[in-house]
């Protein structure tokens, strides 16, 4: 069942920064661009190693292998070799807590 989970205090993440985690063992990251919060599961789609390693510049990460590149704010592809989306989460603030919806 869908539930709300608090992954990060707004204070915790100026914008242009990221905070990894885990929730019920999976990966996830989240990021603060331009004051507004992201949340993506945090695998390459192209070979399931982790992305935060990789440079973030704007909304877009690279993945630090194989160079794949990702909007974080829709999780759509935008450079091989990567062809599967990532999968996002929706994202809320209460108050100073930043929640995802998590399944």
């Amino acid at each position: 069942m869908p539930r709300w989970i608090t992954v990060a205090k707004t204070d915790e993440l100026a914008p242009g920064q990221h905070k990894t985690l885990e929730v019920d063992g999976e990966p996830i990251a989240v990021f603060n661009i331009d004051g507004k919060f992201y949340a993506i599961q945090d695998v390459c789609t192209h070979d399931g190693g982790v992305l935060t390693g990789g440079t973030v510049e704007g909304s877009i990460i690279t993945c630090p292998r194989h160079g794949a590149q990702f909007d974080i704010t829709t999780g759509e592809v935008l450079r091989m070799p990567a062809f599967e989306p990532l999968p996002t989460y929706e994202v809320r603030v209460e108050g100073d807590e930043v929640q995802i919806l998590f399944e």
